[in-house]
């Protein structure tokens, strides 16, 4: 697909700096609750596809107009947030996969993700990037609630990450669509991804106040 320029270069810029601080910002909130509830609260999935994409767009298929620079971010970010998940989280995976087979299975899921992040891009050029990254977002949209769930409680996760992610995630899909008006796939993928992160929200801020309760 050709990529095209439905809003001025300016415009993209901006929501390409939108995008970028919500996402860092959301990243930061989650490392920041990591440490102080000795929680990780990344979904690993998630985690590991976003690690593989912000690796190969960083170092093997750098973007243009300074998005290098907030994937390398993101990148960095990444290698913290999976450190907590390996020092507070890795028990919260079923008993086989935490104890003997967690290294296996972390390895496994990368090369996975690396695998889908890599031949997307050689299959679909540029149009393969921005697919596999809102697919991922999905995903992630996905886990997180599906995490709050299986927990039940708010222990490495905070209102702030679900807002910052919303934010990022408008950003990236009015970003997104700028570049690829035509495409309903990836059209599809940004009121998905809107909606399961309005879900997210919502449910935190009900089991935050349902929580306040009980202490009560």
């Amino acid at each position: 697909m050709v990529r095209a320029h439905v809003f001025p270069f300016e415009m993209e810029i901006f929501l390409q700096m939108v995008m970028g601080m919500g996402w860092i910002l959301t990243y930061l909130v989650l490392i920041y609750k990591g440490f102080k509830d000795k929680s990780c609260g990344m979904p690993f999935a998630a985690l590991c596809g976003n690690a593989t994409w912000e690796f190969i767009y960083s170092f093997l298929f750098p973007l243009d107009y300074g998005q290098v620079y907030i994937n390398s971010i993101w990148f960095g970010l990444d290698l913290i947030i999976f450190y907590q998940f390996i020092k507070y989280s890795k028990s919260e995976l079923p008993k086989p996969l935490s104890e003997q087979l967690f290294v296996p299975t972390a390895v496994v899921t990368l090369v996975l993700s690396f695998g889908i992040h890599y031949t997307m891009k050689l299959e679909f050029s540029e149009f393969g990037t921005a697919i596999s990254a809102y697919g991922l977002n999905l995903m992630m949209s996905i886990l997180f609630i599906l995490m709050l769930f299986r927990r039940n409680h708010l222990k490495g996760q905070s209102i702030y990450i679900a807002i910052f992610k919303l934010v990022g995630t408008i950003g990236a899909s009015f970003l997104c669509y700028s570049l690829y008006p035509t495409s309903t796939l990836l059209m599809f993928f940004y009121i998905s991804t809107f909606f399961f992160d309005v879900v997210y929200l919502i449910l935190l801020d009900q089991k935050r106040k349902d929580l306040r309760v009980f202490v009560r």
